[in-house]
């Protein structure tokens, strides 16, 4: 925390310093802060520790450019604190509320320097938008050695001693889903806890990068420089709730994109000791731009109209404006360039995020949480009645379950109506038993003792004893507890998956699935399930809570949150797209789920 901007000069020189001493990984750049924090609404795990990056060799001539680069840094970001008063502050949005967070934790946060603070945009408003000025640059060539995906690509990331993974299944690293950083251009990457002075080392110190990260609870969207070139967006949070998404797009010179949703926060850690999930696919650029038009986009759902909404919600508009004043050649000069100048048409998922806050309105609520989950089933043409779904919930942390929120999210898991689930009484709800099958995939304390690294790698899975003790008061025939034990061999996963088994098709032989005519006119297969893969582990400050009536529906969240679901419509795909052992255990009378706080190896240290 800087309480000058001495002390940040100082540390932004050494930054600099570092970044032209050595780009190796083995001397990362010295940043303004490193967070680490835990996953979801759980405890914070144990910050990593961050190498040093004084260099005694650096020479004075490396000093003298030091000097004038600091210098030229410190008048950029005064310009750009200048146009941010200039602007204004805006008024608190109305949709952003306090969600419900145990208290002790919110205090653990890192507390973040005080800058200068900007509101979210309306997720659903239309911006100053700009007629499309200048396509990028037509080429979908292969770089050599680089492998692109224009039909996306699920993968889990390797685990260092898990190698080769025991389903054989093929794996992404960071350096494969980032490709190689001389031909990246620009990038948007975000996540939860991250080392940002790990991340920097990927890209060249050139490239612009703009950072959304986990910022300070009861303060508006935040923006600063962190590095040169890089510029930090913390949204807007209330009371409680954290920053969660996990995405990454990367700009390249080619003038290709590639999207990425994964599991994994942006720290070595979880790219090198605990099984994650990545998905990414690569964008083409279109031969011509269209000209977008805000009214006929206000109405679409599909995946780059979402993720525009998506970064107007998290502020992106204000950092992009900050980064084209010192990179006016940008690959996008504004975030509806996103669809105008991108091919997206063999993007098949559906994108599904949460936006903290409380969403009122039809509209705004089928647009985010669990609802906006039962709107993309509903898309798939994959509607069910109660007790035709079985859901397989895997994640690194869970949550206090109710009956009543564990019905509200199997309800749109149906692809059911919310106004449907409203249109009950809340007694009604609150007394109605569970309507299907929930399992809830989890490690057992053994589980985590017996892994690769024991109960030290379990340091980013989270439980607590009172959520146990619910648990065992739900679980019967509709709600189970089942151990997570990964395909890859004896590794823990911090990978977060909801799998739905269609109970009309369990059974079907897989040359016996009938076929049914999409849109685009080829023949599917009928799906058999569907799976979620994203930051949202399976818990109600992650998915949301509804309220209100059908007339009108509101929906309250605590994070922020991103994922994709994808229809499965074989058992071939079924089993290339889960990873873990299925089908898993049932918990025994004598099993616990791991609980960090209550492991040698974390007493006291927490």
């Amino acid at each position: 925390m800087y309480d000058d901007h001495d002390a940040y000069d100082d540390d932004l020189a050494k930054a600099i310093a570092a970044s032209l001493a050595d780009q190796s990984r083995s001397k990362p750049i010295q940043s303004d802060d490193v967070l680490v924090i835990s996953d979801d609404d759980e405890p914070p795990k144990r910050p990593a520790a961050v190498a040093s990056t004084s260099d005694a060799s650096t020479s004075n001539a490396t000093n003298s450019f030091l000097s004038e680069r600091a210098q030229m840094e410190k008048e950029r970001r005064e310009r750009a604190r200048k146009f941010l008063e200039a602007k204004g502050p805006k008024e608190d949005d109305e949709d952003t509320t306090s969600a419900d967070k145990d208290k002790e934790r919110r205090g653990k946060a890192r507390q973040y320097r005080k800058s200068v603070n900007l509101d979210d945009d309306d997720a659903d408003s239309d911006g100053e938008v700009r007629a499309t000025q200048r396509p990028p640059v037509a080429s979908t060539s292969t770089p050599p050695g680089e492998q692109l995906f224009f039909d996306g690509e699920l993968r889990p990331t390797p685990v260092q001693g898990g190698e080769p993974r025991k389903d054989r299944k093929a794996t992404f690293r960071l350096t494969e889903a980032l490709g190689k950083k001389s031909d990246v251009s620009f990038a948007i990457l975000a996540s939860y806890a991250h080392d940002i002075s790990w991340i920097h080392s990927f890209f060249e110190p050139s490239v612009p990068v703009i950072f959304i990260t986990h910022g300070q609870s009861n303060k508006d969207t935040d923006m600063r420089y962190v590095l040169p070139n890089w510029i930090k967006i913390t949204p807007k949070l209330g009371h409680l709730g954290c920053f969660h998404m996990k995405f990454m797009l990367i700009f390249y010179k080619t003038g290709r994109m590639r999207v990425a949703i994964t599991t994994a926060n942006l720290c070595k850690e979880d790219y090198r000791d605990i099984e994650n999930l990545l998905w990414l696919q690569d964008i083409p650029p279109r031969p011509t731009a269209l000209t977008h038009d805000p009214k006929y986009v206000a109405k679409l759902d599909d995946f780059p109209s979402v993720m525009q909404r998506t970064l107007h919600a998290l502020g992106v508009k204000e950092a992009l404006t900050i980064t084209l004043r010192d990179h006016p050649r940008l690959p996008i000069s504004c975030i509806e360039d996103l669809r105008c100048r991108w091919d997206w048409s063999k993007v098949k998922v559906q994108l599904v995020p949460s936006i903290a806050g409380k969403h009122e309105g039809a509209k705004r609520v089928n647009s985010v949480g669990h609802v906006r989950l039962m709107k993309a089933i509903r898309n798939f043409g994959l509607m069910r009645k109660p007790g035709q779904i079985t859901l397989e919930c895997q994640g690194s942390s869970v949550g206090k379950y109710t009956t009543a929120w564990l019905n509200e999210f199997y309800y749109s898991a149906l692809g059911q109506s919310a106004g449907d689930y409203l249109d009950q009484t809340k007694a009604t709800r609150n007394k109605r038993p569970l309507m299907g099958l929930i399992n809830i995939i989890f490690p057992t304390k053994a589980t985590v003792a017996a892994s690769r690294m024991g109960d030290a790698g379990g340091g980013t899975i989270f439980c607590q004893r009172g959520y146990f003790d619910t648990f065992k008061k739900l679980q019967g025939t509709n709600f189970q507890l089942r151990d997570s034990k990964s395909k890859a061999g004896n590794v823990l996963m911090h990978s977060k998956m909801i799998l739905a088994v269609l109970q009309d098709t369990q059974g079907v032989d897989e040359d016996s699935d009938v076929e049914i005519l999409e849109a685009d006119g080829k023949k599917e297969a009928k799906a058999i399930a569907w799976a979620y893969v994203g930051s949202h582990n399976f818990t109600p400050s992650a998915w949301g809570n509804i309220q209100g009536s059908a007339f009108n529906p509101a929906i309250t969240i605590s994070n922020y949150e991103i994922g994709i679901v994808f229809p499965i419509r074989s058992k071939a795909e079924l089993d290339k797209v889960t990873f873990w052992e299925r089908p898993a255990k049932r918990y025994g009378a004598d099993d616990e789920p791991w609980i960090m706080q209550e492991s040698p190896a974390y007493i006291g240290a927490l």
